[in-house]
């Protein structure tokens, strides 16, 4: 079962005089995970390089940001591989302190920041998220709000038309139950419009 985080944690280590900060943490997709590793640039101004690794939506990317090839983005996602995470950025912001470490120190370096970040991660399981949307007369819609909330489903979208269009999404292991206490409770008068998958 694939596995992500509950927060973003941090390592710093100090190797040769070369200060490497790792994070890693919870990203939806590559989006966020640019606007992350931009965000760490300007925050850090003066490092040497931001190299990541992201493993999320079942996609994969690595940046070495100027180290040699395949010394850091690499190996930083294979620990994520390794440790089974999914929709985890994991990076690491390198402050060069004059001594060159070699292709191999870098690897270990670039590898243990990111370790020893995730020896500290609160691991959680992934739960896939349902995408849902019913229309129902305007006199359920309170209903459905309520059912909804003791399910812990996200409200999405409301339209108010002819019939109340409601959205919402739900985690995978309560659709079932949250689907037919709403059947159950509308009477026949709830129609679903779409399902998908997250």
């Amino acid at each position: 079962m694939a596995l992500t985080l509950a927060r973003p944690v941090h390592s710093e280590l100090l190797i040769k005089k070369s200060r490497f900060i790792g994070c890693v943490q919870p990203v939806a997709g590559r989006a966020e995970a640019q606007q992350v590793v931009e965000s760490l640039r300007a925050q850090h101004p003066g490092a040497t390089h931001v190299c990541w690794a992201l493993l999320a939506g079942g996609q994969s990317a690595a940046n070495d940001d100027g180290e040699p090839g395949g010394t850091a983005g690499r190996p930083m996602l294979e620990v994520l591989r390794h440790q089974q995470l999914e929709g985890v950025l994991a990076t690491v912001v390198r402050y060069f302190g004059g001594v060159k470490l070699g292709a191999g120190g870098l690897v270990r370096a670039y590898t243990d920041a990111v370790a020893q970040a995730l020896l500290q991660a609160e691991k959680l399981p992934l739960r896939r998220t349902l995408q849902f949307a019913c229309r129902v007369p305007y006199a359920l819609e309170g209903l459905v709000r309520r059912e909804l909330q003791a399910a812990g489903a996200a409200l999405g979208e409301v339209r108010h038309e002819d019939a109340v269009q409601v959205a919402f999404s739900v985690n995978e292991d309560a659709a079932d139950a949250l689907r037919a206490r709403l059947n159950e409770a509308g009477q026949g008068q709830l129609v679903w419009v779409e399902a998908t998958a997250r």
